[in-house]
């Protein structure tokens, strides 16, 4: 008998917190290096921060504020499971958190694009 348990949306919920947790993770270094810059002095930074003008990097700064926005609602609701007396996985909670997290970047996207 096969198992649908990978439809619900709490594993859903689950592999999408994982993935946001890998985007920024993967995100870290980059930050890391623009931090190095700033050491070097004002215009070494000014050189990287050049970069951040492109289409790419903007397109890509929205989606760093996204996987946040997801990875933060997600996380709350782990927490609200583990915590509190909350043991509903229900789809509700699972697409609250989601449209949230869009909110959130959809807002990022109109004021700063």
């Amino acid at each position: 008998m096969v198992s649908n348990a990978h439809l619900k949306p709490g594993f859903i919920a689950a592999i999408v917190h994982r993935l946001s947790g890998v985007a920024l993770a993967i995100f870290l270094p980059m930050h890391f290096i623009a931090l190095g810059t700033a050491l070097g002095g004002a215009d070494q930074l000014q050189s990287f921060l050049v970069l951040t003008h492109s289409w790419f990097v903007r397109v890509a700064e929205w989606g760093l504020v996204s996987a946040l926005a997801v990875h933060m609602a997600l996380g709350l609701r782990v927490l609200a499971i583990e915590w509190l007396a909350v043991r509903e996985r229900s789809a509700v909670v699972v697409s609250t958190c989601v449209a949230a997290s869009a909110a959130i970047g959809i807002l990022f996207a109109l004021n700063g694009m």
